[in-house]
């Protein structure tokens, strides 16, 4: 189905920009008021990541306060954990999710395992959503993921869970090659492995961010006016949103403390 008055009037957005046109929570009311049913199922398929985080901290903390972009309230996520409540297409992997840890008992102690496991639920929702673009979106992003988790891993001598079970993960799992066998695999592959080793960390995330940009519109160039190109409008939305949060002085200090929790993983486990 094609949106040509909506796309048409979207205002023009730039990775440079330093003023929000609008936030992803507006924008997704916007859309739900135009596009069809199941191309909003595609669009939800991007604020379920949100969800996620939210049933992260709910699992840890049950006061904690919930990401309002996700498409799930609190109430209806606590409906959830009781194995309830509407399980529509789009949020059928978080049921499969709460199943298996209503069948481990609640055991919440290691939180990483069932983030990992959350996490590779999902994309596995998503990339094999109807939506070709929307799906090869995910996956571009999942092995990319991997890849910074893997040198990430390699460089600090740490345990990094690789998500998933496609064939770049598993080369992952199984290389000891410098480039775990990618290279011809992703057509991307240099250009993860320079950022994946760049030293600055506030400079790396903005080029990453710059890469995936790049990625939305090499691939949406003959899709003008389809759910594919609002999907793309949507995630450069989220883009400009988080770097306009952020000055230099203080993205650097995020991320540097990110790393210094790395090292001291290292430490503790020596």
């Amino acid at each position: 189905m094609n949106y040509y008055c909506l796309i048409a009037g979207l205002p023009d957005i730039d990775i440079e920009d330093n003023k929000k046109v609008f936030g992803i929570i507006d924008f997704k009311e916007e859309l739900r008021q135009q596009l069809s049913v199941c191309d909003m199922q595609l669009i939800d398929l991007f604020y379920m990541k949100f969800d996620n985080k939210n049933l992260l901290r709910y699992l840890k903390d049950k006061d904690a306060e919930f990401d309002k972009r996700g498409n799930i309230t609190k109430e209806a996520l606590i409906d959830g954990l009781d194995i309830t409540g509407d399980k529509n297409e789009v949020s059928s992997y978080i049921n499969t999710f709460l199943e298996e840890y209503k069948n481990a008992q609640g055991a919440y102690t290691d939180a990483t395992s069932w983030e990992n496991r959350l996490t590779e639920l999902y994309y596995q929702r998503a990339m094999t959503c109807s939506n070709k673009f929307i799906s090869r979106w995910f996956e571009f992003n999942l092995n990319f993921n991997n890849v910074l988790s893997a040198y990430t891993s390699r460089k600090y001598n740490i345990d990094v869970d690789v998500v998933g079970d496609n064939d770049v993960a598993e080369s992952i799992r199984t290389s000891n090659l410098r480039d775990f066998g990618l290279t011809g695999m992703i057509d991307d592959m240099d250009t993860f492995q320079r950022l994946a080793n760049e030293e600055d960390l506030f400079e790396r995330e903005k080029n990453i961010d710059l890469l995936k940009w790049h990625w939305l519109d090499e691939q949406t160039f003959f899709n003008y006016f389809g759910v594919e190109r609002v999907f793309a409008y949507l995630v450069k939305l989220e883009i400009i949103e988080r770097w306009i949060a952020l000055d230099p002085a203080e993205g650097g200090k995020i991320f540097r403390e990110l790393i210094d929790g790395l090292k001291k993983t290292v430490v503790n486990e020596i």
